[in-house]
């Protein structure tokens, strides 16, 4: 080698040298940013346990961690208040604590949390260390380590022992207004907000020559009722008007007369049931008033049938002059209000029930009756042992045999327990919510808060990638596709995530929505392969929503149906058929198909069966929200390799 060749080699090899001092300087910068950036995550990550500690230490229902023995690892403050034990002064383990006819129904439960990983809504009595029986609302999970295998078990344990007793005195409540009614003399049909029997007695039957029992009529369409029953009145239309009309204006009416074709003479009530300020139905009676209409003596015995029936029902009774003078009351008006008959009768209401603005009530309604008019209203009281009740009064005016008003009679109901449930009710809507409120701001923090590593990491990439994309081989590149492709599904799973908690937190007024048109304009928007055709078997109707929410659920059943159809010649259908009451829409396809076991399982949320990078398992569980929403169902019809059916209902 010659000396010049020498030189040569030389000055190549100090560039060599100086290029490698530059390569590794610039690789110990950026190992330092990577680690820089290593310590923000653990630190981000640190931080963001620590808050979820602290949710778990303030939450407050109750929060309990026990082992797979049962034995109980840690309580809240809100549990050791339920169950009064000190976990770090005392051991306990919960088949101590699980109310003995509950065991059994506890052992179950705990085997379908080890063989599923969680269980809900489970509802059972315990003891606290006092001795003292509660019943509880519990949902609990499985707490896995690294390596996916069990640890511990963890739950939210609710205390609705107070709701276990108010539901339980409902339903006795109920139970007595029932048997009530059905024991009535007068013929009963209670109707719901559609116009379907929910409650009748043998004596309307009896009434309209139903040849059924009264049970059998629940549930049953009573749209078309007056057109049939028609034939049985002397004035067929003036009966099918007179019903029409007064359901339309759902205001009271008492002492409808009726009279049929066989002579009888009827009394008919209508009295609307408002709940919550929505209407939810209404109650019929109809009276055979015929004896009344005929023959004084008949009228007076008939008078007294019905004192003495009402004098046994658990209604109070009243009967006073023009002068507000009692004149006459009943066993249950007596067990009302506390007071005897012999203390009543010729005192005056108004002044007996003292209450602010009460006596001025009972003034204005007397007033009515003098007018003849009927009504029903609320009145608050204080009894005579001085507490303060709600009454709900019916009141009519009362007549002598010559039609003039001589006082008035009113049907007295105690619904102290109602609105003591109403304003409950109340209570838990405001505090359920500023609940949500909460829960969806908190929803956007951690959305946020969870991204922004992601979009560094991103960048990250991005810059290694930039400053060593002569140096990288085709091996690297590939991982680096691999982590950006992972940071991808990893920022859109944050997004469906925060998509689904916000489907009904906002409050979007609903408006006519043209499917018809909305499912054009997504067709048109979609990417369809040339092998797919997607095709509207009907006109799509006009309905009551909010457009964007039912565009979502429209686009994630097309797309899907899209996205898993494989076949040479894939066929989408989109059809609706009128029900009744509402729409039931389908979205077909002629894919892949579904096994049966998943068909509940893919509604849930993260549960999706393709594992793909653009499917994060919760589109489907958005659609079902939405659809719930808007008062419908979701279902469908599916086998493996005979294509999808989807179902879903909305109301009209």
């Amino acid at each position: 080698m010659s000396k010049e060749e020498l030189e040569v080699f030389k000055r190549a090899l100090l560039r060599e040298k100086k290029a490698r001092k530059a390569a590794e300087k610039i690789l110990e910068e950026k190992s330092r940013e990577l680690y820089q950036t290593s310590q923000k995550l653990e630190n981000l990550l640190s931080e963001k346990s620590s808050q979820l500690q602290g949710v778990f230490e303030n939450i407050v229902d109750a929060y309990v961690v026990m082992d797979l023995n049962g034995n109980v690892l840690k309580f809240n403050e809100a549990a050791t208040k339920l169950f009064g034990y000190d976990i770090d002064q005392e051991s306990l383990n919960v088949v101590d604590i699980i109310y003995k006819s509950d065991i059994e129904y506890a052992m179950t439960s705990f085997t379908v949390l080890k063989d599923k990983g969680f269980f809900k809504d489970y509802e059972a009595r315990i003891y606290t260390k006092s001795k003292e029986v509660k019943w509880v609302h519990i949902n609990a999970s499985l707490v896995f380590d690294k390596e996916n295998t069990p640890i511990a078990a963890q739950g939210i344990v609710r205390d609705i022992t107070d709701q276990k007793s108010s539901a339980e005195d409902l339903i006795k409540s109920e139970s007595r207004l029932s048997s009530l009614i059905l024991n009535l003399d007068s013929a009963v049909l209670l109707e719901d907000e559609n116009r379907e029997i929910v409650l009748t007695n043998k004596r309307f039957c009896d009434l309209f020559s139903i040849p059924v029992e009264p049970d059998l009529l629940k549930g049953q369409d009573c749209s078309n009722a007056a057109e049939q029953s028609k034939g049985l009145f002397e004035d067929e239309d003036k009966f099918v008007n007179r019903i029409d009309e007064v359901l339309k204006k759902k205001k009271t009416v008492l002492a409808d007369e009726l009279i049929m074709k066989s002579g009888v003479v009827l009394e008919r009530d209508f009295i609307p049931i408002i709940k919550g300020g929505i209407y939810r139905g209404h109650l019929w009676t109809y009276r055979d008033v015929s004896l009344q209409r005929t023959y004084s003596k008949s009228l007076e015995a008939q008078k007294q049938k019905y004192y003495n029936i009402i004098a046994n029902m658990n209604l109070g009774l009243v009967e006073v002059d023009n002068n507000d003078e009692i004149q006459m009351i009943n066993q249950s008006f007596s067990e009302l209000s506390g007071y005897s008959e012999s203390e009543l009768i010729g005192k005056k209401g108004g002044d007996v029930f003292q209450i602010k603005g009460g006596a001025d009530i009972i003034k204005n309604e007397n007033d009515k009756r003098k007018k003849g008019q009927s009504n029903s209203y609320e009145l608050k009281v204080k009894i005579k042992n001085g507490d303060i009740r709600h009454w709900l009064i019916s009141g009519a005016p009362n007549y002598d045999l010559n039609g003039k008003v001589v006082g008035s009679i009113g049907i007295h109901l105690d619904i102290t327990d109602l609105k003591s449930l109403e304003i409950q009710k109340e209570k838990l809507l405001v505090k359920l919510e500023k609940s949500n409120d909460e829960l969806q701001e908190y929803a956007h923090i951690v959305s946020h808060d969870l991204k922004s590593p992601l979009r560094s990491i991103d960048a990250l990439v991005n810059w290694l990638k930039e400053d060593n994309k002569d140096k990288l081989d085709e091996v690297s590149l590939q991982n680096f596709k691999h982590i950006e492709t992972t940071l991808e599904k990893m920022e859109q799973l944050i997004t469906d995530v925060l998509n689904y908690s916000s489907v009904g937190s906002d409050n979007n007024e609903t408006s006519d929505v043209d499917t018809d048109t909305l499912v054009s304009d997504l067709i048109s928007i979609l990417y369809v392969p040339e092998h797919i055709e997607v095709k509207v078997l009907n006109q799509l109707p006009i309905i009551k929503g909010d457009r964007t929410k039912l565009q979502q659920v429209f686009q994630n059943l097309i797309s899907n149906a899209i996205k898993f159809t494989y076949s040479d010649k894939g066929l989408v259908e989109i059809d609706v058929i009128s029900k009744l009451d509402h729409y039931e829409f389908s979205v077909k396809d002629n894919g892949i198909g579904i096994e049966k076991k998943f068909h509940d399982k893919i509604f849930k949320i993260f549960h999706s069966l393709n594992k793909s990078k653009d499917s994060t398992g919760i589109g489907l569980s958005i659609v079902k929200k939405i659809v719930n929403l808007h008062d419908g169902e979701i279902w469908l019809d599916s086998e493996p390799g005979k294509g999808s059916t989807f179902y879903f209902t909305l109301k009209k």
